[in-house]
């Protein structure tokens, strides 16, 4: 066994150089957290939900641990099916013993951690005692939704929020005055975009009856947005986000737009053209408007949905079978943004992709949109989804400081359902600490602890305040 062996996840975890632990413990550690996008649910903050067992906060709806549990060979019964809690916990407690070098081994290790107070491994033979320490914890209350934000110092949550929704429990947690955590909508027109589906008539249904408007033609969709986007703003939200597979730019006259809308509300089968020009015609109507209130414009792309047929027809979406789409162009993005900024329309913009053979691209194609006293107007946003590993995170960084601004840069967001993902925070700092202080190591950058100091203090809070307008 090796002498110089370090202990499992200690004070210095992942902090390899001297100037890394300087860099993290006096300035990137204490800084409080801004969760700017996530899918938590806010009746949850609301209600001040009180959790189960470590299985219920752990693995309900976390579609990352079920890919896991798959690939382990275990039966979706337990994974998505109805067993008990603690048959469930010990299935995942064995499948992370075998997934050394997974980003959730670490995230879980350093949850149990965090709010348990617990050190032991996860593996099966710890199991049944790991979900009974849990299980105390989380019976006393000590862990309730509210708490678990107290005791991670959030300052701000954006959860993500169809417009039709009514916002309801974004009022009720604006009321708690002593939460100290601002909870704020994110408007998500994704289903306006499925003009070819089957749901889209009846979603359209729904937008109208939320908006107080009847959408007939192309001027009523538009009313019925403009009045939903308008409730978010009065409900504080900050900033917009969408997801698709790539981002288009075929453009359509009004007429054209309205006509392919029309056909899709009388049930007419519309051609891939026809979307595609309906598709960029209403975002580009969306991203003028997110301009108007000052928004952030997020955009999610080159995601390929719902891989396995068979699994989406047994348990629906959302489950597990999502990929990286490596096809999706970056061309029409450019000119979609192009097009925005000649109308002078253009708003704050967060560009993430799941191809990470696409970071220099990203990177080059954000400096290409600026603005006189905005730093960072476009940001090639934090490694998405199966990139916020180690490797993923360490290529983004090394991309954004070749080839953009590594002290413009918004920091991280966990992008998750679960209440206790915040350490995935300090998992991003701690590589970025890593990242700058082995620069500085190296003799790549000079050794300036301030200079350094701050732009990881910037990067890990007060970057994505400013640029979401929320200081």
């Amino acid at each position: 066994m090796s002498e110089t062996r370090r202990p499992f996840m200690d004070k210095d975890f992942l902090l390899d150089t001297e100037e890394a632990r300087i860099l993290f413990h006096g300035y990137a550690e204490n800084k409080p957290i801004i969760d700017y996008h996530c899918h938590i649910d806010p009746r949850e903050i609301a209600e001040d939900k009180n959790y189960t067992s470590i299985a219920d906060i752990w693995l309900a709806g976390d579609h990352y641990k079920w890919r896991l549990m798959r690939q382990c060979g275990v039966p979706e019964e337990y994974i998505t099916g109805k067993a008990d809690e603690r048959e469930r916990f010990r299935a995942w407690a064995k499948t992370l013993s075998q997934a050394v070098g997974s980003p959730l081994y670490h995230w879980s290790h350093l949850e149990l951690q965090r709010y348990f107070d617990c050190d032991l491994p996860i593996n099966e033979e710890n199991a049944d005692r790991i979900f009974d320490i849990c299980g105390e914890v989380l019976k006393s209350g000590k862990l309730s939704a509210k708490s678990i934000i107290k005791m991670s110092d959030v300052k701000v949550i954006g959860t993500t929020d169809d417009p039709c929704d009514s916002l309801e429990w974004h009022r009720v947690i604006a009321e708690d005055k002593d939460l100290g955590c601002r909870v704020i909508p994110t408007f998500r027109p994704d289903q306006i975009l499925l003009i070819d589906g089957d749901s889209f008539a009846g979603y359209v249904k729904r937008l109208g009856d939320s908006a107080g408007v009847e959408i007939t033609d192309l001027a009523s969709l538009k009313s019925a947005l403009v009045q939903r986007m308008q409730h978010f703003a009065d409900n504080g939200c900050r900033s917009s986000d969408q997801s698709a597979a790539e981002f288009l730019c075929t453009r359509m006259t009004e007429e054209e737009t309205d006509r392919v809308l029309k056909k899709a509300l009388s049930g007419g089968k519309v051609t891939a053209d026809e979307r595609d020009g309906f598709v960029t015609e209403i975002m580009l109507f969306l991203a003028e408007n997110y301009a108007k209130h000052g928004w952030v414009m997020q955009l999610h792309f080159g995601v390929a949905r719902n891989t396995n047929t068979k699994m989406f027809r047994l348990i629906g979406k959302d489950t597990g079978f999502d990929r990286i789409d490596s096809s999706a162009s970056i061309e029409p993005l450019a000119h979609f943004l192009d097009e925005l900024d000649s109308r002078d329309c253009l708003p704050k913009t967060v560009l993430y992709s799941l191809d990470p053979c696409k970071n220099a691209a990203l990177d080059v194609l954000a400096k290409c949109f600026a603005e006189e006293g905005v730093a960072g107007k476009v940001q090639h946003g934090a490694a998405w989804w199966f990139n916020d590993n180690q490797g993923g995170m360490r290529d983004h960084l090394r991309s954004l400081c070749e080839q953009g601004v590594l002290g413009t840069f918004i920091g991280m967001l966990t992008d998750s359902r679960c209440m206790l993902s915040y350490t995935r925070h300090e998992y991003f700092r701690r590589i970025l600490c890593s990242f700058v202080g082995r620069l500085a190591a190296n003799g790549e950058i000079y050794w300036d602890e301030k200079t350094l100091g701050n732009i990881v203090a910037n990067v890990s809070f007060d970057n994505a305040m400013r640029f979401f307008g929320l200081e």
